[in-house]
This record gives C-alpha cells, sequence and structure tokens, in this order.
C-alpha cells in the first residue's frame, strides 16, 4: 500500500495577509478555495508549479486568539533554487527567524508564527 503526501494544513487569523505572505516570501499561489455557506470559514489551498505538495491555509470567522504553537518544533521545508537570492528576500522581508549557518540553512516565521526553513538546492 502507497501513500502519497498531498497538502499540510495552517490555521491563520488573517487568511490576506497569509496570502500576501506566502506568495512574496515563497512564490505560492491560491489554486483554490472552499467557502463556508454561512460564512464560518474558508479554506485555501495555495502551492506553485514545482510540485503538487499543496499548503492549505485555513480561516475560521469566530477565531481572534493567536494558535498556540507549541514550542514552535514542526515545521515546513522548501529547498530554494538560487539560496543567495531567497536569502536575501527573506532578509529584506525581516521573516528570517532563526540561522544554522553550520548546516547552511535558516528559518523563515509566518505572519502567524508557522515556522519555515530554507535550504540551498542539491
Amino acid at each position: 500500500m502507497k501513500f502519497k503526501m498531498i497538502h499540510e494544513n495552517y490555521n491563520v487569523l488573517d487568511l490576506q495577509r497569509s496570502l500576501e505572505f506566502y506568495e512574496k516570501a515563497l512564490g505560492l499561489k491560491e489554486l483554490r478555495r472552499k467557502e463556508a455557506g454561512d460564512g464560518s470559514f474558508i479554506i485555501v489551498y495555495v502551492g506553485n508549479d514545482t510540485t503538487d505538495f499543496e499548503l492549505e491555509l485555513t480561516w475560521l470567522k469566530d477565531r481572534t486568539e493567536a494558535y498556540n504553537l507549541g514550542d514552535e518544533e514542526f515545521h515546513l521545508a522548501f529547498e530554494a533554487e538560487d539560496f543567495d537570492a531567497a536569502y536575501r528576500l527573506h532578509k529584506e522581508m525581516d521573516c528570517i527567524c532563526f540561522e544554522n549557518k553550520e548546516m547552511g540553512i535558516y528559518f523563515i516565521q509566518d505572519p502567524d508564527g508557522y515556522w519555515l526553513e530554507i535550504v540551498p538546492a542539491k
């Protein structure tokens, strides 16, 4: 039996702000969305043409407090084709939250506090 990973979900407080962040920081664009008939939630799937894996951003109408992300030890990793250009962009965006120069990687943080690892292409 085989399984294929298709998406990861992040809950967000400000959907538009998150969509803008993911497009600018990682080139992820909206692929499709689902909206509850009663307006209680919006789910937006973002992705790009390098993989069919998607990030699902979920906005809940009644949610006002920040999500508890625990110790922030979980993350998604992104391989950057041009690592130096990605680093410059993320430095300009002021979203780098941790660097491990010894390993040659760094992490950026989205508007809701989720960490995203950036690694150079192999």
